[in-house]
Formats: structure tokens, sequence, C-alpha cells
């Protein structure tokens, strides 16, 4: 791990989505934070020590579901499935719910982790990352926690290493390049997750911090406030936290699954689509949602 000293940062972005507006000033006390994501290995190790079943490797009941088809409740999550043309990015029809596929098995029946035991751990709930967490004497960083960790020291700008993308042609991060989702020009090299720390550290010594797999957080999903300093303060707002488990429900969604906030982005971010591998980037993921590209990282306070 590496211990960050903690202090105020500029949070958020104006220049991108508006769920990252609007820009404020915040603090975040000192912590220790896992130096990279967590990988198969390390998952691999808690699973044999406690025995834990992740979401993805139980069937789902379909109670919990209304509407759901029985048929449907078997063990799986969602994988990744290149189009052969372009389609309509606004429809996600990349993603197919595959029966098997896990932690275990990042692409379905038939596939493993071996030899990609360096690479970060996917198809992880919420919980299943929590569990880890307690079992290794951490917890799950706020979003201000892993936004001031993602910025290595650089407050302002848009990526973890400055303002430009791609520095003088450097592929610095595991993001998509092409056109999204049929046409990957791989020139960083890899489709799928990479190992950690194959691309350079940030500022504080922290590897894949911007895309590769996505990062949950400890926070419930809410559009940011500004918080308000103290009458006759002179100090930013302390260790923010996001909203509330039911402000974070979605009012449409039968399933009433809340959602906690994403960081990150992931190899599936790209130019033309989900612009996201940037410390002020979140999305808001179903707690029960498991996919082949969001993983998670580890702090410990004080």
């Amino acid at each position: 791990m590496i211990h960050l000293p903690g202090g105020a940062f500029a949070m958020g972005s104006d220049r991108f989505y508006p769920e990252e507006a609007p820009v404020r000033r915040v603090r975040v006390d000192p912590f220790w934070i896992d130096e990279t994501p967590v990988t198969n290995a390390q998952f691999a190790e808690f699973v044999a020590a406690t025995g834990y079943v992740t979401l993805a490797e139980t069937a789902p009941d379909p109670k919990d579901y209304p509407g759901m088809d029985p048929a449907l409740a078997q063990p799986g999550s969602a994988v990744f499935e290149m189009t052969d043309r372009p389609v309509d990015t606004g429809v996600p029809s990349w993603w197919h719910f595959r029966f098997g596929a896990s932690w275990r098995a990042p692409t379905g029946p038939g596939s493993s982790i071996e030899g990609i035991e360096d690479h970060p751990v996917v198809h992880v709930a919420h919980a299943d990352a929590e569990a880890y967490a307690t079992w290794a004497g951490k917890v799950l960083p706020t979003e201000a926690e892993w936004e001031f960790a993602a910025r290595g020291g650089l407050d302002g700008v848009d990526y973890a290493w400055g303002d430009e993308l791609a520095p003088q042609g450097a592929m610095l991060a595991n993001y998509w390049q092409g056109l999204f989702p049929f046409a990957n020009q791989l020139t960083d090299g890899w489709l799928r997750t990479s190992p950690v720390r194959t691309y350079p550290a940030n500022g504080y010594g922290l590897y894949d911090m911007i895309a590769n797999v996505w990062e949950w957080t400890a926070d419930w999903y809410a559009q940011p406030k500004v918080e308000r300093k103290a009458k006759g303060s002179c100090c930013v707002p302390a260790n923010p936290r996001g909203g509330t488990r039911g402000g974070s429900i979605v009012k449409h969604d039968a399933a009433r699954m809340p959602r906690k906030v994403l960081k990150g982005g992931s190899h599936l971010c790209a130019e033309n689509y989900c612009q996201r591998y940037r410390p002020a980037a979140r999305y808001a993921q179903p707690v029960d949602t498991t996919t082949g590209h969001v993983g998670f990282r580890c702090i410990v306070r004080g």
C-alpha cells in the first residue's frame, strides 16, 4: 500500500459530463491505498482462505427481479463482445449475460484466470469487494478519497498525468483506441484487461487509477453538491460523502436496486464513447451488477 498525506483538492470537472459538475474544493484526511487494483491472484487467495462465493456464482432469486423468466435464474455475469459493425452507442448491445461467467471464468465457460493472475479481478459485485476488504483488514475508498489518489497531486487537470490523453502518442493507460465497440486499433496492445503495473504510476506511485477496470467505491450515487463552509471558517469541507441508499435508486427500476459510485473508467472507454478514463469521471452502478470491466482496490484510513 502507499501512504497518502491527504489534503485539499478541486474535485469534479466542468468540461465533460454533467454528473461530474460542479467543481468543488474538498479535503480528505491521510490514508493508505492499494498500489494496484486487487488482482486475480489476490482474490483467489481470499476465496481459498474463506470459501467465499461471489454474486456472479450464485443463481439470482426471481422474487428479487419482477418479471424475470425463471429459466434465466442461473449464475453468470455480463461479458463484452465486440460488434462487427457500427451500432447505436445509446443501446449497449455489446453486453451479453453469459451463464457461467465469473471471476474464475472471465469470458464464460472454458475460460480461466490461468495466465492472467496479475490482471485485475473482474465480475465482482459491490458486496464481493466489501467482503474481500473486510478479510484483508481494509475498506473501500470514498469517491473523494479515490479521486484524490487518482489525481496523483495534480490539481485541476483532465487526466492522471496532465491535460493530454496521449502525449506525443504515448499510451499511458489501457483504454479503447478506435471507434467503439467495433474497431479497436489495439495501440496499447490490449483488448480486455491488462496486467497491473503495465503503465506508468501516477504522481503518488499508484498504478491503473485510470482505465483498465472501473473501481467500486463506498459511496451511494448522487449528483454532486457543494458543501458550504461553516460560518467564519477558513476550512474547506472535509471527507465528503455521497448520497443515500434510497436516493441512489432509479425510480422506474422494478427491482429497486441501489447504486454505488464507480470511478476510473475501463479498457472499454473510448474517445467516441465514454470518455471516463479521468479522475473526475464517475458512473452509477447497481450493487448487484457484475461485468468483465469492473474491479476494485482498498484503503486503510489513518
